[in-house]
């Protein structure tokens, strides 16, 4: 089972950039997906972005056009670049691959995830 290492976050102003990184302990590049998650307090964690073997991206609604989700196979890591920061971006980040399941994605194994804290 892969393992994952999530870094970059930190406390950021609104309007702020942020770049995370996932590393993973084994090759990436026959999974499905590699999906970027969050987990706000008290709230579920969410799917934010995702990116297939192919390199097509996906974003929810609440990030598209904000967040940008990459791939680099040969250094097995996953990067999401977070622009224009909001408060409501405050969130633990995960990333973790993931397959279709349904009209849903089944996630893989968790890191430690990165803390991200959008606050002036």
């Amino acid at each position: 089972q892969v393992q994952l290492v999530e870094s970059g976050g930190g406390l950021v102003q609104p309007g702020g950039s942020l770049r995370l990184s996932c590393a993973a302990s084994g090759s990436i590049d026959r999974v499905y997906a590699m999906g970027w998650y969050r987990q706000a307090p008290g709230n579920q964690r969410e799917l934010i972005a995702h990116i297939t073997s192919g390199g097509t991206t996906h974003y929810a609604d609440s990030v598209k056009g904000r967040f940008t989700i990459s791939r680099d196979n040969a250094k097995n890591t996953v990067y999401l670049q977070m622009n224009g920061l909001r408060p409501e971006d405050t969130a633990v980040y995960y990333c973790t691959p993931i397959r279709p399941y349904y009209n849903d994605f089944l996630p893989g194994s968790w890191g430690q995830g990165t803390q991200v804290t959008v606050s002036s």
